[in-house]
């Protein structure tokens, strides 16, 4: 792993943590860190998943990976806003 691929991780982790949190209805109580760590997350879940559908490989942007990403993204900012949520009552 190059030193290009885990700062390439962090800004595309960035950009869909940051989509999947402005697209979540409500306020959510998590850091900026924490929706990096989230959207990294999501977009590795979403590669993956899009390899084992065969949907990985289409020509110009992978829209429907990029839909996974975001999707994957939406859900796990919940359930970190939620769990912390929870955490703090």
């Amino acid at each position: 792993m190059t030193i290009e691929s885990i700062l390439g991780a962090i800004v595309i982790g960035a950009v869909i943590g940051a989509i999947g949190r402005l697209l979540l209805p409500g306020r959510q109580a998590i850091g900026w860190i924490l929706t990096i760590v989230v959207g990294i997350v999501a977009a590795l879940l979403g590669t993956l998943l899009a390899q084992v559908l065969g949907v990985q490989t289409t020509p110009g942007i992978d829209w429907i990976e990029l839909v996974m990403q975001v999707v994957l993204a939406i859900v796990g900012v919940g359930l970190v806003a939620g769990l912390r949520r929870g955490r703090s009552v």
